[in-house]
């Protein structure tokens, strides 16, 4: 099976391609702009198998598709800006970056002969808006609930914004062009090499660096952590089972059941660690952030029989430790 992976360098680009290669019969083709990914030694590793071409390209530059090769069976749309200071930062980048780097893949698709099967990653920010909007959404969330935008003056919305509108591209060029496609939300996926923006490596940083007081935002809200390597077995599956070859096309929760408020994650670390800091030093979230977060998975588990399978204890200590050997530089 020949597979094409945007986003490649990146942290679940690369996991994804890692599990893929478990399968002797796949080829793959990563593209990254390597803007954010990294071309560190982990790639240069994985790069170094002859069943991987890398190619460092600008997906919205339109003309680039013209290079592509037309017999791709599965193609894994990661590409897109995220984390939440590039929100504030350069918003203007992520509403452009994410949106036409999409419209470009699908207007790619549509021309082929033989459409690639498509995997277009979501996010649950499509429909977090709905607890401020609203002040309430079903907990478990199940995927038919509203997307909602909350405060479009808000730039914290910005990659919502992309993957709201970017999961109605994908359902109706998917219906208008005969495409079979996939959309996948993923609920805070996490591991080695998941960049050093994000709250777990940026804990992982000031418990190596023994921050004390340590800085704690929003230490009530809650959230539900998933480890890489079930996420990534999780998007194979779906794309591989006939059960998601369906009209209209699947969207799927891809996401962990075991809530925890950010001071209780904090101290699973430290006690992971064998450090704990004196003092707190506990701030606000930022406006716009979502108190409360738990994916209903029954769907996944119901099509593919998906659960799971890594704890956050063994997940955090995994993960401790990468980050303790590759400390930002």
């Amino acid at each position: 099976m020949k597979i094409l992976i945007t986003g490649g360098a990146g942290f679940i680009g690369y996991h994804l391609a890692r599990y893929l290669l478990n399968d002797e019969n796949h080829t793959l083709v990563l593209v990254d702009n390597l803007q954010r990914g990294s071309m560190d030694e982990d790639l240069q590793e994985l790069l170094k198998n002859s069943r991987v071409q890398f190619i460092q390209a600008d997906l919205t530059d339109q003309s680039f598709f013209q290079s592509l090769p037309t017999d791709f069976d599965h193609v894994y749309h990661l590409a897109a800006v995220n984390g939440t200071k590039w929100f504030y930062k350069i918003p203007d980048e992520v509403l452009r970056i994410n949106t036409l780097s999409l419209i470009y893949i699908l207007e790619w698709i549509k021309t082929l002969p033989r459409k690639p099967k498509l995997c277009f990653t979501s996010s649950n920010e499509a429909y977090a808006g709905a607890i401020e909007a609203f002040g309430q959404l079903p907990i478990p969330t199940p995927e038919n609930v509203p997307l909602v935008i909350s405060d479009v003056y808000n730039p914290r919305w910005t990659y919502a914004g992309t993957k709201l509108i970017g999961e109605q591209f994908v359902i109706f060029y998917a219906q208008t062009h005969h495409i079979p496609a996939i959309i996948v939300r993923p609920h805070n996926f996490y591991g080695p090499r998941a960049g050093y923006d994000h709250v777990i490596p940026e804990w992982c940083t000031k418990i190596t660096q023994k921050m004390d007081p340590f800085v704690l935002y929003s230490p009530e809200e809650t959230r539900t952590f998933c480890y890489i390597t079930d996420a990534v077995r999780a998007m194979s599956m779906l794309m591989d089972s006939p059960a998601t070859n369906t009209e209209p096309i699947p969207t799927i929760h891809i996401g962990n059941t075991d809530e925890i408020t950010m001071r209780d994650l904090a101290e699973k670390m430290f006690a992971i660690t064998e450090w704990h800091p004196q003092t707190f030093n506990e701030q606000p979230s930022p406006a716009g952030s979502v108190k409360r977060r738990l994916a209903d998975i029954t769907k996944i588990k119901n099509l593919i029989g998906w659960e799971p399978q890594i704890s956050l204890d063994e997940g955090l200590r995994q993960t401790f430790t990468w980050y303790r050997e590759h400390p930002k530089s």
